[in-house]
């Protein structure tokens, strides 16, 4: 089965930039091939998929949810999800990616994070009856033809625009007919090893990561964290701790060798309390002190 939309990770870079806000917002027709989203599969994009033709299945760590009519879809790469379509290039509608900064710019509303539409473990696909479709299709055309546009003031016809498709939605009441997964085990391990992996690269010295533990990964799937270690354990032969500690271990040896930042800067931007215990840690993993170890690459 092919993805219903492909994305790839964003480059490799540490400079942290002011984002602008055609960086912040992008919407395109579903497999539109003009549409290059290399640069949106950040872990601070929100996405929203109307589709209005096609059968998809969304699939969460031990959940999944048939899409076999018109629906609205929300997603975050910060809830892991894998989208799998028998029919891909029979799919038809539109997707948006935005930041949640690119909503608040115009004061529109708080946390995308807290809301019922994009929280762990809640419902993110409505289905839409004729009417809804209309309206949200309207909407969606009338965004993807104001983004290519001059006036001067398109980002906030865009702004509401998605917010009218925000509240249509949050009005809506969500699809419920999830099914279990018969390799539930399988689909944990690899949902929480992309989880893990779009944590980095840390691009700021000043960055502060939301997820350490274990426990913050479980919460993210929605499962609970004997279920999350059992089930890597038992795919990967590692535990999650060892996983965590060596793609921690991985960034820090990369920083270390491409930025100037200080030994208490990296350990902070990798979520370390005290720079002791940044060097604690790689000291007993990398049988080398950070310092030690910059000097000899």
């Amino acid at each position: 089965m092919a993805s219903l939309i492909s994305v790839q990770g964003p480059l490799f870079q540490y400079q942290a930039t002011t984002v602008p806000e055609y960086a912040q917002f992008k919407v395109a027709t579903i497999n539109e091939g003009l549409c290059s989203l290399s640069s949106y599969n950040r872990r601070d994009f929100f996405k929203i998929s109307l589709i209005t033709k096609g059968n998809s299945e969304l699939f969460y760590a031990n959940r999944g949810i048939k899409i076999n009519r018109p629906a609205l879809v929300f997603t975050n790469r910060l809830v892991p999800y894998a989208w799998e379509a028998n029919d891909a290039e029979e799919a038809s509608g539109y997707f948006c990616v935005f930041t949640e900064e690119f909503l608040q710019a115009g004061g529109r509303m708080e946390s995308l994070q807290e809301s019922s539409l994009y929280k762990p473990g809640g419902n993110p696909v409505y289905f839409l009856n004729d009417a809804q479709v209309g309206y949200i299709e309207s909407l969606f055309a009338r965004m993807r033809n104001d983004v290519d546009s001059e006036y001067v003031y398109k980002y906030e016809m865009l702004r509401s625009q998605l917010m009218l498709i925000i509240h249509e939605a949050i009005k809506m009441q969500p699809a419920s007919a999830f099914f279990p997964l018969p390799n539930a085990a399988s689909r944990i391990t690899k949902l929480f090893l992309n989880l893990l992996e779009n944590q980095y690269p840390v691009e700021s010295a000043q960055h502060k990561p939301n997820l350490k533990k274990a426990s913050d990964y479980a919460d993210k799937l929605s499962v609970h964290v004997n279920h999350l270690n059992a089930a890597v354990q038992g795919i990967t032969g590692k535990s999650t701790t060892m996983h965590l500690n060596e793609r921690t271990l991985a960034e820090a040896k990369s920083l270390l060798i491409h930025t100037t930042w200080s030994v208490g800067e990296i350990a902070y931007s990798l979520g370390f309390e005290y720079a002791s215990y940044f060097n604690n840690f790689f000291k007993k993993l990398a049988g080398i002190t950070p310092l030690a170890y910059r000097k000899i690459i």
